[in-house]
């Protein structure tokens, strides 16, 4: 294994972290958009529960790839940058608002229209967010993009916008949904458990079916990406071991064990995540620039992986005492509690 490969290495398990972390925030947002029902205000007080202590700090993971991709993978950093300029700035408008919003609603006064209003742009914010999210990985891998090799564009980036792309982006709802769902069954308890519980199985047959769709699309419109999930030896293997977590995941659901179904459905969440990058390896932009194309010089690579590990040091333990503050025991029912408030 080279330092190039070593650096994507770093960037692929950032975007496990960030899918699994930030991917369930978003996920919840959407379930937040989706409420109802004779308990719809008690799950929107589980998911301002459940997301508001931890949920800026999910965003280190994004800040980590780009820090990476910038330093170690310039080339790469200018073609993504500059042919993908549009839906990039709309996914940072997202993710702003989302913030923005989400902190009004939870300072603003219950039930009054003005909250109800910063409801509605954070759960659509969050949305947004995550379908911009797969539509830009769909068009990282749909090998329409065309850049030279100074990372400027060869083509308009409309042209990879294709159904295969608005595929992807759903997929990317799909995931995070179920993700989120099956996350807060572990939080939620009661009847809350049983809604969420039947929310993760609605969104476990849709992430099925987006997957599928995808699949299907990408033959024509991402050959790269369709030869890569059905003609390498290692894909065969990685669809067993995400089929296995899917399987595993509903069975889980529906016998009411909660935390295995979270177990399980993180695994298949990191399973598509790796199942992608290897279908796409050695390309960062396919089909003109790989990883070791776009690498910076080997004195950078080192100093930027001398770097990391003097972050991690200091980034791991911190977001382990996070969690351990604010996750490390069972909460409390919600039914006659305020949720805690974003300080």
């Amino acid at each position: 294994m080279t330092l190039v490969d070593l650096l994507g290495g770093v960037i692929l398990v950032a975007l496990m972290a960030y899918a699994l972390l930030a991917g369930a925030d978003f996920g919840a947002g959407i379930w937040d958009l989706f409420a109802s029902g004779p308990r719809k205000e008690g799950q929107r007080q589980l998911i301002e529960h459940a997301i508001g202590p931890i949920w800026e700090a999910n965003h280190v993971w994004l800040i980590l790839v780009v820090v990476v991709l910038f330093t170690g993978f310039p080339a790469a950093f200018s073609a993504i940058s500059v042919t993908l300029f549009a839906p990039l700035v709309l996914l940072l408008i997202g993710i702003v608002l989302r913030g923005a919003a989400f902190t009004f609603r939870a300072y603003d006064e219950r039930g009054d229209l003005v909250q109800r209003r910063w409801g509605a742009l954070f759960s659509a914010a969050s949305v947004l967010a995550p379908f911009l999210l797969g539509l830009l990985v769909g068009a990282l891998a749909s090998g329409r993009l065309r850049v030279n090799p100074a990372g400027l564009p060869r083509s308009s980036a409309l042209d990879a916008f294709t159904p295969f792309t608005f595929a992807t982006g759903l997929l990317a709802c799909a995931v995070f949904a179920f993700l989120a769902a099956t996350y807060l069954t572990v939080e939620a308890e009661g009847e809350l458990r049983e809604d969420f519980r039947r929310r993760a199985l609605i969104a476990g047959v849709a992430v099925f079916a987006t997957a599928a769709l995808a699949l299907f699309l990408s033959s024509d419109e991402a050959p790269r990406v369709f030869s890569g999930l059905t003609q390498h030896g290692l894909s065969i293997v990685l669809h067993l071991a995400t089929a296995a977590a899917a399987l595993g995941a509903f069975a889980a659901l529906l016998r009411r064990r909660p935390r295995l179904a979270r177990a399980c459905a993180a695994g298949q969440v990191v399973l598509i995540v790796l199942g992608w990058a290897a279908s796409q390896y050695p390309y960062l932009v396919v089909p003109d620039v790989t990883l070791a194309s776009a690498a910076s010089p080997l004195k950078t690579q080192v100093a930027l992986l001398i770097a990391l590990a003097i972050g991690a040091a200091t980034l791991f333990p911190s977001l382990y005492l996070l969690f351990r503050v604010f996750k490390g025991e069972r909460p409390l029912a919600l039914s006659d509690k305020e949720p805690p408030r974003r300080g």
